[in-house]
């Protein structure tokens, strides 16, 4: 057997009698790198299952304000939910008994988010990483999302009772929108520290009167606060214990307008019953979604017109739309779940500009009012001409 000395190397060990060449042994550094990479390896992977002090937003499920209670998730829209085998009918998001209802075609969509980490949860690296590789993710420090010390029980009743809040105040908004009254007990839970209001006015006081003027509903009393300069005093006229009082109270400043410095626990006597039903779902954004809901089923006339339309917003008693948190993942929920337009606080808007996704227009709104008004264009095809975030 010959051999072709310009193939072998010079030092290539060559079989005197034409016996095969015993295999090379690996070289040192090979076996070193070989180590090195393996062991790299391992421990990539041991990191990416470590657990992170992150919290991840994502886009969460939504539902459609004017349909079945869950019925886009367990039956594909068919309203009839499925259960340990069984099927029942699944009941309206939003029910209305007391006046009269109309058919609508359309979609309101409320939008959620999806929150991975917090308290009793981890969130490991690989998921992190993709967070931040991801337009739909955004990644925040556990203690920004959730307050310390909080367990997530904690977080869940939390979130139950702004949900309960929130229904209410959506309520109270839209049949005071529909030109309803809708006359409120207003009793004091607590006082704000450090207001004008502390060792003034005290829990249990019910709101009679504000300057003189009889406070029957929760919007006479904002609207006499709308008149008062912050730092003034007022007179807020109580019953306390049975007996009424007069209460001298230098006003601070919240949200933009003169406060009291009190927490109020408000019951309402309402002139239409309304039942809400928002399922797994907690917090106060789906206030003016489900205000918005009340209002088209009470309105005669189509005011979608079949359009599909998201959105999210706390709603106040007097129908201002608040901003709210997780915007940029409730964009591309509402994308997702095959909205052509979306609804957006005024307050989130610089939030939402360069992140709205391909398709999805998106429009700014302040107050009820301004929502009322967008589904009406959109419905009526006039979307184009609604003010957007800018």
């Amino acid at each position: 057997m010959t051999f072709d000395r310009d193939i072998l190397a010079p030092d290539d060990p060559v079989a005197p009698d034409g016996d095969e060449l015993p295999a090379p042994r690996a070289s040192r550094r090979s076996m070193t790198l070989g180590i090195s990479l393996l062991m790299t390896a391992l421990l990539a992977a041991v990191l990416l299952v470590l657990p992170t002090p992150y919290a991840i937003r994502a886009p969460g499920p939504t539902e459609d304000t004017l349909g079945l209670q869950g019925a886009d998730v367990r039956s594909g829209g068919s309203g009839e939910a499925s259960g340990d085998g069984e099927s029942a009918t699944a009941l309206p998001v939003v029910e209305i008994e007391g006046a009269e209802t109309f058919d609508v075609t359309g979609e309101l969509r409320l939008t959620t988010v999806s929150v991975y980490g917090g308290p009793g949860g981890d969130v490991l690296l690989g998921d992190v990483l993709w967070g931040w590789g991801s337009e739909e993710r955004s990644v925040w420090p556990v203690e920004e999302v959730f307050p310390q010390q909080t367990t997530r029980e904690q977080q869940q009743q939390v979130g139950q009772a702004q949900m309960a809040s929130s229904e209410s105040a959506a309520t109270v908004a839209a049949l005071t929108e529909l030109g309803y009254e809708v006359p409120a007990t207003l009793t004091v839970a607590g006082v704000v520290p450090d207001s004008g209001a502390e060792g003034v006015v005290e829990a249990g006081d019910v709101v009679r009167s504000l300057d003189g003027q009889e406070v029957t509903t929760h919007q006479d009393l904002l609207a006499g606060l709308d008149g008062v300069t912050p730092g003034d005093d007022v007179v807020l006229g109580v019953e306390r214990d049975g007996e009424p009082a007069d209460l001298t109270v230098t006003t601070g400043e919240g949200d933009g307008r003169a406060a009291l410095g009190v927490l109020l626990d408000p019951s309402y006597d309402y002139p239409v019953d309304v039942t809400i039903r928002p399922g797994d779902i907690g917090g106060p954004s789906a206030g003016t979604m489900f205000a918005l809901a009340i209002i088209t089923k009470m309105t005669p006339e189509d005011e979608l017109d079949g359009a599909h339309v998201a959105g999210t917003g706390t709603m106040s008693v007097d129908g201002q739309v608040g901003p709210i948190g997780g915007i940029q993942q409730k964009l591309f929920g509402a994308r997702d779940a095959g909205a052509d337009w979306f609804l957006a606080p005024a307050g989130n808007c610089d939030e939402v500009v360069g992140h709205v996704p391909d398709g999805l227009n998106v429009v700014r709104v302040a107050t009820l009012d301004d929502a009322r008004s967008a589904v009406e264009a959109i419905g009526a095809g006039d979307g184009a001409d609604l003010r957007a975030c800018s």
